[in-house]
């Protein structure tokens, strides 16, 4: 066993964290496991956890504070306008659902693993939950339809709440039934969750509006200043009715999301970069307090709990629930039937709960029996974390593959923008099989993609239909084309929201090049594409003249210097493919490839012989 300060375990684990997120990023795993590696291995290693630096009490607290966050997070990613075809099915999901998959694990738990009541029951309400913080990364993964992918983050979302809430009826009816109390303290309850969790953030949200309309907070405190407001909120929410705080700032990020006084984009994008650094650290430090012997202890019972949960109460729960539904198809109902993994507020709750548990035992409220199975709960509720990510994380997207709620390519177009030139290259990859979609905000460009088979909707790319309404199914990259370079600045940074910054593009603007630039900023812009970096014009002018779009794969055989030779230096290169990218704009200072890529040109239909003179463009 080494010992260490706290400086260094901070810095440890804040290290091990981001290593986590990016190895997870690299190679497409759920970042979960390897955060719970992460910290189990930490405290194998070195022995130490966080609970030598901080009391158990005050760890919680700190943990609550940072679950609420997330989830108001969560809840400010939360639109109305998703509800129009997902509204009925989440309905169901957080309510049917979640009852019929509280039974069926309160019965489990206390007929087959012979565990008490109050503890079959709690686990049977925290295993309810899902969680933003494990469905929206294998969303990522999955890219499945629109209407599926609100479906599953309103579900993931909104049962937190309801699972922490159904924990706390569990743990009060435990303590009530066992001193001999009536059952009126429901009804108290009751209205003490609709006092703290729905009225109190609606107004809370009401007067953050206000003040933001009024400008009496400043920009550069827009951020900070609402983290304060979450982290009061919660405290308030809790002081007045105990585990209400993650209702009221699910709602108080739902109210303000679905306003439109205020812009609040900025503010997500920062809550959901503090989000990823939270969860970095919580599963560390969470996981890291386990100790083996108790991973041990529960091993056998963990495991029968995740097959059953997997295989039986969910698909059960849904399939019920979701019973005589004409909202959903089948396909759609056994996605759904597979896909519950758990996350941090079942870890989080579970930790509170189970001191709760103890807490209540050692002033007589409860039989130590009972105490004793609570120190099962921490350990059994890791394991089924770990197993339903684990199992979820490499079922989730060959299944939705196989159900066809997901492209079976997620690498297409979208072009704002809808040029003759833009159609023509748009025609060419959607019939070698990509998916591609064009917006323009002229009817007869349109019309006229439309005639010739293209996907084309009139919108703006900027417009909140474009963002919120269009299913982007199969879409995983922007190129802003349109005639005025100063929207297609602003669509990509409107979009790398959606696409992130790896797949935003735009077409070279007119002063492309020019040192002192008296258009937009240069950091301003997205990353240029097409080979030579030419811009609209410049693409609408070589399309004006005789030329054809062409496919051609460079190999070992046939490199880039005798692919320019054979067309020409004038050639345009629009994109790449190969097996590990997938389809991409190719960057405007495109001269090489590695490896066997298929280049997707087009090529100034002149002589052979005038070709043939032509040499490599320069740098090659």
């Amino acid at each position: 066993m080494k010992s260490m300060d706290a400086l260094s375990y901070f810095a440890i684990i804040l290290v091990l964290g981001i290593v986590a997120q990016w190895v997870s990023w690299r190679h497409q795993l759920p970042s979960i496991l390897l955060l719970l590696a992460f910290g189990f291995g930490l405290s194998l290693t070195t022995g130490v956890k966080i609970d030598d630096f901080i009391q158990e009490d005050t760890l919680l607290s700190i943990v609550g504070i940072f679950v609420a966050i997330i989830l108001f997070e969560g809840g400010m990613t939360l639109k109305f306008s998703e509800l129009k075809e997902a509204g009925t099915p989440v309905f169901r999901l957080c309510t049917y659902t979640v009852i019929i998959g509280f039974v069926l694990t309160f019965y489990f738990m206390k007929s087959f693993l012979g565990y008490a009541w109050p503890i079959a029951a709690l686990l049977g309400a925290i295993l309810t939950v899902t969680g933003p913080t494990v469905v929206a990364p294998l969303l990522r993964v999955i890219k499945p339809s629109k209407k599926i992918s609100s479906i599953v983050k309103w579900e993931g979302i909104v049962v937190d709440p309801i699972g922490a809430i159904l924990a706390l009826l569990v743990f009060e009816v435990a303590i009530h039934s066992s001193s001999g109390q009536g059952s009126g303290f429901v009804f108290g309850m009751i209205f003490n969750l609709l006092l703290s969790g729905v009225l109190f953030p609606y107004l809370l949200a009401r007067g953050v509006l206000w003040m933001m309309k009024k400008h009496l907070i400043p920009d550069f405190l827009h951020s900070v200043f609402l983290l304060a407001v979450v982290a009061g909120a919660f405290a308030a929410a809790n002081a007045l009715q105990a585990e209400s705080g993650l209702l009221t700032v699910t709602v108080l990020g739902i109210a303000l999301a679905n306003q439109k006084s205020v812009s609040v984009r900025h503010i997500i994008e920062f809550k959901e970069n503090l989000q990823v650094l939270i969860i970095s650290m919580l599963f560390i430090m969470l996981s890291g307090r386990i100790e083996w012997g108790a991973m041990k202890e529960v091993f056998g019972s963990g495991l029968a709990l995740i097959a059953v949960l997997i295989v039986v109460i969910r698909p059960l729960a849904v399939y019920l629930g979701m019973l005589n539904s004409k909202k959903t198809t089948l396909r759609e109902k056994t996605f759904l039937a597979f896909l519950a993994p758990r996350g941090i507020v079942a870890a989080a709750v579970t930790s509170v709960f189970a001191l709760e548990f103890e807490h209540a035992a050692d002033e007589g409220k409860l039989p130590h029996a009972i105490a004793e199975q609570a120190h099962q709960l921490v350990p059994l509720v890791f394991m089924c974390i770990i197993g339903t990510v684990l199992v979820y994380g490499l079922l989730a997207l060959p299944l939705a593959k196989k159900l066809k709620v997901t492209s079976s390519r997620t690498d297409g177009v979208l072009f704002a923008g809808a040029e003759k030139w833009i159609i023509e290259i748009a025609r060419f990859l959607k019939d070698d099989g990509f998916n591609v979609l064009l917006l323009d905000t002229k009817y007869e460009k349109i019309l006229e993609a439309n005639e010739v088979g293209v996907p084309a909707i009139r919108a703006n790319i900027l417009s909140e239909y474009a963002e919120h309404e269009i299913d982007f199914g199969g879409i995983g990259q922007l190129i802003a084309a349109t005639p005025n370079d100063e929207i297609n600045s602003l669509a990509c940074l409107e979009y790398v929201h959606s696409f992130g910054r790896k797949n935003v593009w735009q077409v070279a603007p007119e002063d492309h090049g020019v040192h002192h630039s008296k258009a937009v900023s240069v950091h301003k812009r997205a990353r240029i594409c097409f080979g030579h970096g030419l811009t609209i014009r410049e693409m609408g002018a070589f399309f004006d003249k005789p030329h054809r779009l062409i496919k051609r794969t460079i190999t070992e055989d046939y490199n880039i210097i005798q692919f320019y030779r054979e067309y020409g230096k004038n050639t345009v290169v629009l994109f790449l493919m190969d097996e590990k990218d997938g389809l991409r704009p190719a960057p405007s200072n495109f001269n090489q490839v590695f490896g066997e890529t298929t280049l997707y040109a087009v090529v100034e239909d002149q002589p052979e012989d005038a070709v043939a003179q032509q040499s490599a463009p320069m740098g090659l």
